[in-house]
């Protein structure tokens, strides 16, 4: 049988979900669509009501390997802020 997230006991544990939130931005940072962090927000808070930390990964755009400021996840983590309405707190570095 197929096992899915409602099979799972999170409680007291750290969850790592990958999330797609390569959402389109406007020239002013500002999010166009945000379809895939509302997609999300089912898994996020179930996870959280049954007891669980969670932790986000995700990406925006295409930085070629470079540090660009218009490829944070700044926009993405505020928005997330105002749908959950809780803190969401976001890390500039994914290294260490």
């Amino acid at each position: 049988m197929k096992k899915t997230i409602r099979d799972i006991g999170f409680k007291g544990k750290r969850v790592l979900v990958r999330v797609d939130f390569n959402v389109p931005l406007d020239k002013g940072l500002n999010i166009t669509d945000d379809t895939r962090i509302t997609a999300a927000l089912p898994t996020i808070e179930y996870i959280v009501k049954n007891g669980g930390r969670v932790i986000l990964m995700s990406h925006l755009g295409r930085p070629k390997g470079k540090v660009k400021d218009e490829f944070r996840l700044t926009p993405v983590a505020k928005r997330l802020r105002e749908l959950l309405g809780r803190s969401v707190k976001k890390t500039d570095d994914c290294i260490g």
